[in-house]
């Protein structure tokens, strides 16, 4: 029932169990992780089984951490293949759960590496109460808190720092603590831990922050559990906290791809306030993003946030972390059947068609068809795809010119006549074609640009009596060429400049509206602000009665713990299924009960008692509402008088019995002697009137 074993079976037969997956175990393990397609694609299908049947998704979590999982519930269940393992997945939507749960990694512990949690408390925790001289209330996020250690760690430093700083005005530390185990949530949430937490915290704090339950547990304390709020999220699927002043994010980080942690860390910087200050495992750091965390301390994995006036790339929230899964796979793909007609087109096109260029909408070069090497050439320096950069002396300025005219007019433009340079001084005329795309639709705004060379002239001798040269008359084509060119330019830019105009005035226009709309907002806030100050002191004058409930409510369980406690009566409370409710201290002392053995059944527990038919007579009290009594011996010696009574609730319905254990040893010893003396006595008196 606490989730931990992995094999279950009779006695006689665990043995052979454990072998048979020690041997399986064996045979499965790899030196390197490395898939073949098929298996790619079964770890892809039970990626897909796993979000759909528990709405997380693992596609992004570091694939060798995963296969090792799935690896060893295979081992568990001696499956050699993952394709079969797949197969055993879709029969059996149980063991979905149980991979899910392998796959949740849940190691922690209280103040794990204690210097880095000192380093925490002198220098972020300290800082962030300096920082603020009129005091308030911090914020603190906990992400993959695991069963709460961490978060509870972070309340007693804050609570620890609070006092020894001891700042003027008053601070209180609201803590979010969240993970994707729902279990592990819940147990955070009952803030109860082994006795073994004594190797990790002082005794002072145990003495001061924790309470001792039995010998075997500790409870946190009422002002540490209040400060710590607990809730099931996935970090990357779900929105995160803001406004923090503290985000702890230790050994999760580990686990995922570069590729999410990349777009975790300007997430984590968009969730702190100015001066924030984030908390990492010591296995994990900031990586590239230094220009959005500054060390604080490299050793403890420490950084303060830092303040960016625009960010380098836009900020990608968890939503959008997830490509959409693909509905077809690569088993389903079928290759094109080849057919005369294709083979054709292909040969036209490697051998008759133009060299052509297919852009996007910036000129970022997407495909390139045929010989273009004569129009375009790799720019020195760094890689660069644009087709600006490549193209060649003669082509640059009019290819940009007719390239931004054809996206404006949304239709075809051809320039004609180009000479381009080839080889030093060589030349080649060329003609260009910028078409813009609409379909389609795939191709939707992209840009296709063909190249179509051009036969030079034949050159024809001038009159002898002509006294121009042929290197003047080319001198002057080519200054009325540029004179074209300047021309068509300066049209373009008025043509620009008016339809900037426009759209300048057309969004002042816009401008002005907006402003009236959110003058209109802005009154509307105001009134909904006045509303929602008068909910706000509704809701704080209802918080304040619950708190006194509360504290009543408090108050009247130590009462009874007490009372329980003073009468030296063990009782047992159970339900109406005979299922142990709670207990009181010495019941531990007649049965074989622990704090986890509450909602066990009576039948399952060990007693002492020579009362074998206990759980039948409480069933019989349960059903004719009519109590029981009786003297039961112990197995030691001792002797109880054990009484069975129903449950009553205060709306008079019944909700189980009540058992009570009073101890009558010295009773019944006391009487065995007034026996043994009655009958010495009644033999005396015989004797004498004999």
């Amino acid at each position: 029932e606490a989730g931990l074993a992995d094999l279950i079976a009779p006695v006689d037969q665990l043995p052979e169990k454990i072998l048979g997956y020690l041997r399986h175990a064996h045979t499965i393990v790899k030196t390197e992780f490395t898939l073949k397609e098929k298996d790619q694609s079964a770890l892809e299908k039970i990626l897909i089984l796993l979000r759909a049947r528990t709405g997380q998704d693992f596609s992004l979590y570091k694939r060798n951490t995963v296969y090792r999982r799935i690896e060893r519930r295979m081992s568990i269940h001696q499956v050699d293949r993952i394709d079969s393992y797949v197969r055993y997945l879709q029969e059996n939507p149980q063991e979905v759960e149980l991979l899910f749960k392998e796959l949740l990694i849940g190691v922690t512990g209280f103040f794990r590496d204690p210097d880095t949690w000192e380093h925490l408390q002198k220098e972020a925790i300290s800082a962030c109460l300096s920082s603020r001289p009129s005091g308030g209330i911090l914020r603190a996020w906990s992400a993959g808190c695991s069963t709460g250690e961490e978060a509870y760690s972070l309340a007693i430093a804050f609570k620890e720092q609070l006092e020894q700083q001891r700042p003027k005005e008053s601070f209180t530390l609201q803590i979010f603590a969240t993970d994707l185990d729902r279990d592990a949530i819940d147990r955070a949430r009952q803030g109860v831990y082994p006795a073994n937490i004594a190797a990790d915290v002082s005794p002072e704090r145990l003495q001061r922050f924790f309470v001792k339950e039995d010998d075997t547990h500790y409870r946190v304390g009422k002002e540490i559990r209040e400060m710590v709020t607990f809730a099931t999220q996935n970090i990357i699927m779900d929105p995160p906290f803001t406004k923090l002043d503290i985000l702890i994010c230790r050994n999760l980080l580990i686990y995922l791809t570069p590729e999410l942690q990349k777009k975790l860390m300007p997430l984590f910087h968009y969730s702190l306030n100015r001066g924030g200050v984030l908390f990492l495992g010591s296995a994990e750091s900031v990586g590239s993003f230094t220009a959005l965390f500054a060390p604080l301390n490299v050793k403890s994995r420490l950084f303060r946030r830092r303040e960016v006036l625009a960010p380098t790339e836009p900020l990608a929230f968890p939503p959008s972390f997830f490509p959409a899964f693909q509905g077809v796979t690569k088993e389903l793909m079928m290759k094109p059947a080849v057919s005369l007609q294709s083979l054709a087109d292909q040969l036209l096109l490697q051998h008759f068609s133009p060299p052509a260029v297919l852009v996007n909408d910036k000129g970022d070069i997407l495909y390139i068809n045929g010989r273009t090497g004569k129009y375009l050439e790799p720019a020195a320096g760094k890689a660069n795809w644009s087709i600006f950069s490549m193209a060649r002396e003669g082509l640059r300025f009019d290819l940009g010119n007719a390239f931004q005219k054809a996206l404006r007019q949304k239709e075809p433009v051809t320039v004609k006549g180009l000479k381009v340079g080839i080889n030093g001084s060589a030349t080649q005329t060329v003609d260009i074609a910028v078409q813009p795309i609409d379909e389609p639709e795939a191709l939707r705004g992209m840009v296709m640009i063909v190249f179509t060379d051009v036969a030079a002239s034949p050159e024809t001798k001038a009159p002898a009596r002509r006294k121009s040269t042929p290197s003047d008359s080319a001198r002057v084509q080519e200054l009325e060429q540029e004179l074209k060119h300047y021309r068509e330019e300066i049209q373009t830019i008025r043509e620009e400049m008016q339809s900037s105009q426009e759209e300048l005035k057309s969004t002042n226009e816009e401008l002005q509206s907006t402003n009236e709309e959110l003058q209109s907002s802005n009154e509307e806030l105001t009134t909904s602000r006045e509303e929602m100050q008068s909910l706000n002191e509704e809701l704080q004058t209802v918080n304040a009665e619950q708190q006194s409930k509360m504290d009543e409510l408090s108050r009247l369980n130590n009462d009874m713990r007490n009372l329980l406690n003073s009468t030296e009566i063990v009782t047992v409370f159970l339900d109406n299924q005979l299922h142990i409710r709670r207990f009181t201290s010495g019941a531990d002392k007649l049965f074989k009960l622990r704090q986890g053995d509450v909602g066990r059944p009576l039948s399952e527990i060990v007693t002492d008692l020579v009362y074998p038919d206990l759980t039948e007579v409480a069933r019989e009290v349960l059903r004719t509402l009519v109590f029981s009594e009786r003297q039961i011996a112990a197995g030691d010696g001792r002797w109880f008088a054990v009484r069975i009574m129903p449950y009553r609730t205060m709306e008079d319905v019944i909700g189980g019995v009540v058992i009570t254990f009073a101890d009558i040893t010295a009773f019944k010893r006391l009487e065995t002697e007034l026996l043994e003396e009655n009958a010495r006595l009644k033999e005396l008196l015989e004797n004498k009137n004999i």
